[in-house]
This record gives C-alpha cells, sequence and structure tokens, in this order.
C-alpha cells in the first residue's frame, strides 16, 4: 500500500528576467508504507527540488507546474498552508542537507527539540523535556546531554539530534537528504545503522536522497533514479543494482567500486549534466550516452517511462534492447 503517491510532478524556476527553466519534468514514484526508497543522481539532478515540492518548501523562484502529491487521500499541493503546517514534522518530516550545522549554536540541544515539541505537540513543558530525553535516547544520545550545546556533541552526534527532532513529533514518512554528508566512513556506517533501526522500531517509511550508492544498497528497498530533472530508472533494489536497464543506470553501476573485484578500474562518464538554460530536446542523457543502440532519434525525442516489467520503469528509447 502506497503511504505516498507522486504523480508528474513537474517544477520550474524563475530567472530575474522572468524565465522558466525546467528544474524537475513529470517525476513520479511511490513510497510504499513501510518501504525506504533512494532517490540517486549526479548533483543538480532534481532530487532535493523534488523532495521540497512536495512539502511545498521550494525557494521563492521555484514553482510547481504540474504534478499531484497524494499523502493520506489529499493532494498536498492543493491543501492550504496552514493545512501544510499540520503536515510537516508531524506527518512527513525531513532531515536536510547539511542539518547537522542547522542546530543554534547559542541554545541547548535540549531546548531546541523542547521548542518543537511545545509548537507541534504540548505546551506542558515538563512533559516535552521528557519526551526530549526518550528522542535523544532513541538516537543513542544520553538525555542528560541535551543541556549541552552545539559545539560540545561531535557532527555524528549533531547529525543524531538533528533526526531525533525530525522525529519528534512521530512522524509516518522521514525524509533523509543526505544524511551522512561530511561525515568520516566510521559515522556513516553508524548513522545508517541507526536510520535502519529506526524505521523498523517506528515503522517509518523513508525516503533517502543521496549520490552514495553504497548507502541506497545497504539501506533502501527500492530505487529512483534521476538524470536531468527527470526518471531515468525506477525500480528495487534488486534490480537495480544487479540488471539496470538504463544507460546511465549502468554507468553509475560501473562507476561503484566491486568488493569482489578489488583493483577493478572504475568507469567514469564522460561530460557534463545538462544546465537547465540548455536542456537537450531529446533524451537528457543523449549527449553522454555510450549505449550500442544509441542513434540520432535519441536526441531527437523524449523517451517516455514505459514499464519493461512489473514494478521496473526504464525511460529509454532502447532500454529493451539494453543488457
Amino acid at each position: 500500500m502506497a503511504i505516498l503517491d507522486v504523480r508528474n510532478l513537474s517544477v520550474d524556476y524563475l530567472t530575474d528576467d522572468g524565465t522558466a527553466l525546467c528544474a524537475v519534468e513529470e517525476v513520479s514514484f511511490r513510497l510504499e508504507e513501510g518501504r525506504s526508497l533512494g532517490i540517486v543522481g549526479e548533483s543538480g539532478c532534481g532530487k532535493t527540488t523534488v523532495m521540497m515540492a512536495l512539502l511545498r518548501l521550494l525557494p521563492e523562484e521555484g514553482r510547481i507546474v504540474n504534478g499531484q502529491v497524494i499523502f493520506g487521500g489529499r493532494d498536498l499541493l492543493h491543501c492550504s498552508e496552514a493545512e501544510m503546517r499540520k503536515i510537516r514534522w508531524c506527518e512527513i518530516s525531513m532531515v536536510f542537507q547539511g542539518a547537522m550545522n542547522a542546530l543554534n549554536p547559542v541554545r541547548t540541544v535540549e531546548s531546541q527539540i523542547v521548542e518543537s515539541l511545545r509548537l507541534h505537540i504540548t505546551q506542558d513543558i515538563r512533559v516535552a523535556r521528557e519526551r526530549t530525553g526518550e528522542l535523544l535516547e532513541l538516537v543513542g544520545i544520553p538525555a542528560q546531554r541535551g543541556r549541552q550545546y552545539p559545539h560540545q556533541f561531535s557532527g555524528g552526534m549533531r547529525q543524531r539530534a538533528v533526526i531525533a527532532m525530525a522525529l519528534a513529533c512521530a512522524p509516518s514518512i522521514l525524509i533523509a537528504d543526505e544524511p551522512t554528508t561530511a561525515l568520516d566512513v566510521m559515522i556513516q556506517a553508524q548513522i545508517l545503522e541507526l536510520l535502519e533501526r529506526l524505521q523498523a522500531e517506528l515503522a517509518l517509511s523513508l525516503i533517502m536522497v543521496t549520490h552514495d550508492l553504497g548507502m541506497v544498497a545497504e539501506t533502501c528497498d527500492d530505487v529512483l533514479v534521476m538524470y536531468g530533472g527527470m526518471v531515468a530508472e525506477y525500480a528495487n533494489s534488486d534490480a537495480i543494482f544487479n540488471d539496470p536497464q538504463h544507460p546511465y543506470t549502468q554507468r553509475l553501476m560501473e562507476a561503484f567500486p566491486d568488493v569482489e573485484e578489488p583493483g577493478s578500474t572504475l568507469a567514469s562518464i564522460p561530460g557534463n549534466p545538462p544546465r537547465l538554460d540548455e536542456l537537450p530536446p531529446g533524451c537528457r542523457f543523449e549527449p553522454r550516452c555510450e549505449c550500442q543502440w544509441r542513434e540520432a532519434f535519441c536526441a531527437q525525442k523524449m523517451p517516455p517511462l514505459v514499464e519493461l516489467e512489473p514494478d521496473h520503469c526504464v525511460a529509454c528509447h532502447w532500454a529493451s534492447r539494453i543488457g
């Protein structure tokens, strides 16, 4: 059962002269209840924009031009701002990119979580403090450490504190945008283990936004691969990692280290992702594609997202002949 259903979501950004640049185009995916979805792709492919759009948190220059975001039987794109304030953090919560540096440095960690609880859940400060202690313990931080300031926490502890804050209102969906950025490898592993444990204990549905394929392989049930603001491939993790069908996904897999083949040469993808003001008329990946089936037609017409197999969708004109 889908707890979140995003349908044909498109987002533009307006330049200073009023020109509309397409940042996200016709993106669709479903988040199944209790499952985890990884959204992957190079920087600038639209991953974070999709998340900000579904929460209606786009910057002033951003606008949603098409689509539906169905949650709890409602289209979030047609909810009032007052309704969205009740949904954000209470039903859908997000750990933002670079979140471990988002804590106020002149306030204790406890006071910042208490403030969130008093805003959304209870005005009783005693109850809020008790709940804050429980949340900190839940993410592996002793409750008494909450009375310290962010600079007294390590990077990993600050990230755990931000995750605790995101869970304060018991959301059903947690979005984690690059949750391990700037953390060393050991701390990254601990944060991923924490997210997996919290998902199981709290019956969370999880969206992981990242460029780290290793993180996705370890934690996610399903994977959405984005390129140039569009969906390139969408399937379960097993299909994405063992039988990728889109040329872009295949190149990403070739650039991923294989522990069973130490010393093997990693592939690279020549060229750069398309600029928003220079999007090609056909397949967004065509200028960088090295697929043997690539033809002039690919550069002329946008490929539709087709379902090759049940729950395995690919946007490639020649996907059925690849692999």
